[in-house]
């Protein structure tokens, strides 16, 4: 088995699915999140940047024609062939009257050679109204929506100012599952104070839904964030690469294996990126992961119970 994928990953995935190469293209749709206009907060989640989390997307300032293809021309570089998932990842990608995300949506199906949709959105902004607009595009296209959770454990999720309960995720779930929607949960890993018995937790608790994916994210700590003021005010341990792997192989194991994981780590700006500058060296990072996997003799399912 040491040459084989030990987890199931989203390469396979979309292998599979689609029959080809498949390239993430991020678009910014125009959103803004409940947590930064005031409705539920003027800050934000203390560790997302001035772009929303979408520091890699398209320039919003540019219809989504021109974003898409300015993206695309950057990735040929890279890949000659491949077809692509429409990426909607800045800000909250539900948060917006019917009508907008209809036109939007609606708008990056008909992009060439896009076989998907990906939505990262908050939980408390899925409604039935909307979920029953994505089951339908989702009959045309392939739709996935992103929610983000981050942790389980209540004090962090009042540290981090995410302003919701984990009730709101687990209603929003069964919406979701109610529309036949397939669900990816976003879950960061080294947020300010938490073990590894918490980022386990975490892991289990998502588990027990009926999720397609999840991604397992390192916390980044990014310039100018209250994450970063909170840093250098009250310094927190931040994981090093031998946390991290250990960690992220350790979820692994507990991930029942019908669950693809999306991510095993993060790409950060190495402009605004305070800390793990270790990293900025993704190749390294992929590459511990799956040394240890291959040192414990393990795989995704392992221990799921």
């Amino acid at each position: 088995m040491e040459n084989k994928i030990r987890y199931n990953n989203a390469n396979k995935f979309f292998r599979e699915k689609f029959g080809h190469k498949i390239i993430k293209v991020s678009l910014d749709g125009g959103f803004t999140c409940p947590n930064r206009d005031g409705k539920l907060s003027y800050s934000g989640c203390i560790f997302c940047s001035e772009k929303g989390s979408g520091d890699f997307a398209g320039d919003r300032a540019l219809d989504l024609e021109k974003q898409f293809y300015q993206s695309k021309e950057k990735m040929n570089k890279k890949w000659k062939e491949g077809k692509y998932i429409a990426y909607f990842q800045a800000f909250t990608n539900t948060y917006a009257p019917l009508e907008y995300l209809q036109n939007l949506f609606e708008k990056a199906a008909n992009l060439p050679y896009v076989v998907g949709i990906f939505i990262a959105t908050r939980p408390d902004c899925i409604t039935e109204e909307i979920a029953s607009f994505l089951a339908r595009l989702n009959e045309k296209i392939y739709v996935c929506i992103e929610l983000g959770f981050q942790t389980s454990k209540n004090e962090t999720i009042k540290l981090i100012n995410r302003c919701y309960e984990n009730i709101v995720f687990e209603n929003c779930v069964k919406i979701l599952n109610k529309y036949n929607l397939d669900i990816i949960v976003h879950t960061i890993l080294g947020l300010p104070y938490e073990t590894k018995e918490d980022m386990l937790n975490t892991v289990k608790y998502v588990s027990k839904f009926n999720i397609s994916g999840i991604k397992l994210q390192l916390l980044h700590i990014i310039e100018g964030t209250p994450l970063h003021k909170l840093y250098i005010k009250k310094p927190f341990y931040v994981l090093t690469l031998e946390d991290y792997v250990d960690i992220v192989v350790s979820c692994i194991e507990i991930l029942p294996p019908n669950i693809i994981i999306h991510r095993i780590t993060g790409d950060g700006d190495k402009n605004t990126l305070i800390e793990p500058k270790w990293s900025l060296n993704k190749k390294v990072v992929l590459n511990s992961i799956n040394k240890e996997l291959i040192k414990r003799d393990t795989f995704q399912g392992k221990k799921f119970i």
